[in-house]
């Protein structure tokens, strides 16, 4: 059975939105309308796409599993008795 859908018309779309929707098609080569109905899923939490977040990346990195350096740090993990009485 097939879902039923909708059209809708979305007035007053900011420019700045207008270009980044327009981009992302180009880029992605897609309609402007498969761009628009991912952006809404995505924003609605709808997505089976997982969500990568970029806060502050540029200025710490992301997080990367490394055993190796764990071990290196475990003894930063150790309380002093002597210091904490």
């Amino acid at each position: 059975m097939t879902e039923k859908q909708t059209q809708y018309t979305i007035r007053k779309v900011p420019a700045r939105l207008d270009r980044e929707l327009r981009r992302r098609a180009g880029e992605e080569h897609k309609s402007l309308n498969e761009i628009a109905l991912w952006a809404l899923e995505r924003g609605l939490g709808l997505s089976d796409q997982e969500v990568r977040h970029h806060d502050l990346d540029d200025l710490a990195g992301t997080w990367v599993e490394d055993p190796a350096f764990d071990r290196a740090i475990e003894a930063m993990d150790q309380v002093d008795p002597d210091l904490w009485p």
